[in-house]
């Protein structure tokens, strides 16, 4: 069988599909792409330039700074940036990308940075799971002729018309400059952004690796948030299946079960990748960025806390709706079946002056209709009687 060679146009018609469904229904189960078995891994330059730009704008903004001086400028000529340089007085550059459907933008970047292929690949095959891979000649990475690098891909997830919404994000981490690249527009790194824009924040006096984290922290910090959305959803639907809402709140629970789950499959592996990058010594890693890590370890722990306690407690909701339906059920059965176990003896008295025999007793009686009716009153009234001193009413 002839080697499969890679297609922008199968990356961007799975983008645009995922798009779609998210925009449309929300979150959904995500759909494994690889290539066929015994393709080449990574994509390297020439594979990168003979890929197809896709539909979409793609927004390249570069963020320098250092202590007391920051540069804020959005890049339209890759091919002048590429060729230009960083002011000298930089000392980190935050490289952002919003889109991933023009590739020579990728490309570019990917030939100035010297990015690997592996790296590449991963960044292009969206989704990838959370992970960590150090690259280049390092106490931790790989031995080859790339520089030192440090690639994280981190899962964002956001709150898009009451539906969960997952994007990735890759990180490639260096000694003095950070690329990011974004699935689309729209991020939670707003506060990030101010807080450079502020002489002698901590920000500014840091290194790349430190910036790293607060866009990592800013990602996991917002999940809880999104959490709280959930809670209230939570307590609302509660309140419907206490009050006796109808069927309508099934759906309701088991949507939201099902994105409870997804947001713990998106947020679990984060913590293995935190604690990869607090315990695992790198080059492009500075000692007090692993020590701040601590705390959004101790983030994300709770977070998974958190949606674990609302999944348990949005399949106790199911129980509870299952079962006041079970009582309700019981209920209109108990009545039924009183009602019609008062009828049976009358009913067979019907039956028995009902036939149509001859010298039947009392059939020549005047008051004979008057008397069947009172026995079938004083039935239904004792047998109500009873039935109240057993407390079955």
């Amino acid at each position: 069988m002839p080697e499969r060679t890679l297609d922008a146009t199968d990356l961007d018609r799975g983008a645009t599909r995922e798009a779609a469904v998210r925009a449309g229904r929300g979150l959904r189960l995500p759909k494994i792409r690889k290539n066929r078995p015994g393709t080449a891994a990574g994509i390297n330059r020439e594979q990168l330039d003979s890929l197809q730009s896709g539909p979409g704008e793609v927004r390249v903004t570069v963020i320098d700074y250092r202590a007391d001086n920051v540069l804020v400028r959005t890049v339209d000529d890759i091919d002048g940036f590429v060729a230009g340089h960083r002011p000298e007085w930089s000392a980190v550059c935050w490289i952002n990308v919003d889109g991933l459907t023009d590739m020579k933008f990728v490309s570019a970047l990917a030939a100035k940075y010297e990015l690997h292929p592996l790296a590449v690949e991963d960044l292009l095959h969206v989704p990838q799971r959370p992970k960590v891979d150090a690259f280049g000649e390092g106490p931790a990475g790989l031995p080859g002729t790339h520089p030192a690098r440090l690639f994280v891909i981190a899962r964002m997830l956001q709150l898009k018309g009451g539906h969960l919404s997952s994007e990735q994000i890759s990180f490639f981490v260096g000694h003095r400059t950070l690329l990011t690249f974004q699935e689309r527009p729209g991020d939670v790194w707003d506060p990030i952004r101010r807080q450079l824009q502020k002489p002698g924040s901590q920000l500014r006096r840091a290194d790349a690796s430190f910036l790293l984290y607060a866009l990592i922290d800013a990602i996991v910090d917002h999940g809880f948030p999104i959490l709280e959305f959930y809670g209230d959803r939570l307590e609302e639907i509660e309140e419907q299946v206490l009050m006796g809402a109808g069927q309508e709140v099934i759906p309701q629970i088991h949507r939201l079960r099902r994105e409870l789950l997804l947001f713990r499959r998106e947020v679990w592996p984060m913590r293995d990748v935190i604690r990869t990058l607090q315990r695992e010594p790198h080059e492009c890693m500075g000692e007090t960025t692993r020590t701040y890590l601590r705390d959004v370890h101790d983030h994300i722990v709770q977070i998974i806390d958190l949606c674990d306690t609302y999944r348990e407690f949005a399949s106790g909701l199911a129980e509870t709706y299952m079962s006041s339906l079970s009582i309700r059920m019981n209920e209109v059965i108990k009545v039924l079946t009183i009602i019609t176990t008062i009828f049976i003896p009358i009913t067979f008295l019907a039956g028995v002056y009902g036939m149509n025999l001859r010298h039947m007793p009392g059939e020549d009686w005047a008051w004979a209709y008057s008397a069947f009716w009172a026995v079938c009153l004083v039935l239904a009234g004792g047998m109500l009687v009873w039935f109240k001193r057993r407390g079955w009413l």
